[in-house]
């Protein structure tokens, strides 16, 4: 198994997904107009869609997946593989500074949840069993991303 190496000054203490340092703020009402009940309870409240259930777990046209709080680039198709574990996963992620990493201590282990920076909006967790060129692999709710298809329509097997 590889080592993880997320740098330390890269990972965040736990914050609420509403706090103030993320430059998109909206009210609870606001977000609950904004997205359907799937994306508010894995989005605000880091819920966790079932495994294989969501709609982007095996989808392979070319584009990019954007966060469904706020639209930012998260990931491009062509970072995105089979991971076999029923979410999309990625190993690099569209831009450091797209993604934040926050220590996730809850249902007793320790995890790397990542979240959008913009927005607070929770994306997934990260782990350190992905392919090259990272060794990471971004294991992401598909309720929390929304794609957008580059021009040619091309699908990728």
């Amino acid at each position: 198994m590889r080592a993880f190496h997320a740098a330390p000054a890269a990972m965040s203490h736990p914050h609420d997904h509403d706090d103030p340092r993320y430059p998109v703020r909206k009210s609870d009402a606001e977000w609950r107009a904004q997205l359907d009940p799937m994306q508010y309870q894995v989005a605000r409240h880091a819920a966790t869609e079932r495994a294989f259930t969501g709609r982007f777990w095996d989808h392979w046209e070319s584009g990019q997946y954007r966060c469904v709080g706020c639209g930012t680039v998260l990931f491009e198709s062509e970072t995105k593989f089979d991971a076999g574990c029923g979410w999309p996963s990625y190993h690099t992620a569209a831009g450091a500074e797209v993604i934040e990493r926050v220590v996730d201590k809850s249902h007793g282990m320790v995890r790397v949840e990542v979240r959008c920076r913009s927005c607070g909006s929770h994306l997934g967790h990260v782990f350190p069993d992905g392919p090259e060129p990272t060794g990471e692999r971004y294991c992401i709710n598909s309720a929390a991303i929304d794609f957008a298809p580059n021009d040619s329509g091309e699908t990728r097997l």
